[in-house]
């Protein structure tokens, strides 16, 4: 889909401050919980095409969690009454979009559904079970080479089977005591970064990075950072989890003033990756030449 005319690189998790594969955890407060930006009729009239398109692929809820989609959109439409009055307008039971022409029912069962059609960010809502927290209802239309699919009514250790060093490894322990833990006044966010070779939104399969890599080809890669929340809420006490992808062309790259920094980060924490790592965000055989291209900057 075409990208708007968005001043690039607004996060920037490969810059030392958290290391890719780990948990990463910082505090934010409500005000900066939701982004909504020059992007957001674009993606929601991206949303609108994935549901008309096919609804299943992107949106899956179990029968028992009603009260909890509409708990989520009461949370969702209160921060963006307080917040986000430039984008959003409500009126009894309507919510306005600016700059997309519609307006949005917030009636009827599926509230996550309408929920998801109000903001950029994708919604997850997880579940205490005997196996731990579980997927059982979300809104994912932007995933990053996953499909809800099969992914829906698992556990954590389900959901990341195949992820480097999260199922018997510290991260899939430390998250495990992250979701046991946090509390209902506790806001946080965690980033993961990964290049794609297009800027499509909606990913559910693996993409790989073709292994020549030229100045041309460069140019046409997109930084893809995933921006999640975590918060539990206070009526059902299960766990909301957002994503919000942010999307980075390289080739605007050489026009940022400071291009060496940003080079210069991305490409550490490239070359610093393991063998299990690259493979998983489908660059082990483009590696060399993409930190090559950033070296030059």
């Amino acid at each position: 889909m075409p990208v708007p005319n968005e001043p690039p690189f607004r996060h920037r998790p490969y810059d030392g401050s958290t290391r890719p594969f780990t948990v990463g955890l910082k505090p934010i407060g409500e005000e900066t919980w939701l982004e909504p930006d020059p992007f957001l009729a674009a993606h929601l009239a991206e949303k609108e095409r994935l549901f008309s398109k096919d609804l299943a692929a992107v949106f899956r809820a179990e029968a028992n969690t009603l009260d909890v989609q509409r708990e989520v959109l009461d949370l969702v439409t209160d921060n963006l009454k307080r917040f986000h009055g430039q984008t959003h307008s409500f009126k009894t039971g309507t919510a306005a979009i600016t700059g997309t022409g519609r307006r949005i029912a917030l009636d009827g069962d599926d509230a996550l559904l309408t929920a998801s059609r109000l903001v950029q960010e994708d919604l997850v809502v997880m579940r205490k079970g005997p196996d731990g927290y579980r997927l059982v209802a979300a809104s994912v239309c932007f995933p990053s080479s996953w499909r809800l699919s099969e992914k829906i009514g698992r556990s954590m250790s389900g959901i990341h089977e195949g992820v480097p060093d999260f199922n018997g490894a510290r991260m899939g322990q430390v998250v495990e005591r992250l979701f046991q833990n946090l509390t209902t006044d506790q806001l946080v966010c965690r980033f993961n970064w990964s290049i794609y070779p297009d800027s499509n939104l909606h990913h559910p399969m693996p993409e790989r990075i073709p292994s020549v890599v030229t100045q041309e080809t460069f140019a046409r890669l997109f930084l893809r950072v995933e921006r999640q929340t975590l918060r539990r809420l206070a009526g059902s006490g299960d766990i909301l989890f957002t994503i919000r992808i942010h999307h980075d062309p390289l080739a605007k790259l050489a026009e940022q003033d400071d291009r060496k920094h940003i080079a210069s980060d991305l490409r550490a924490q490239l070359m610093d990756l393991s063998e299990d790592q690259l493979d998983y965000k489908g660059m082990t055989r483009a590696r060399d030449e993409i930190a090559a291209a950033l070296e030059r900057m």
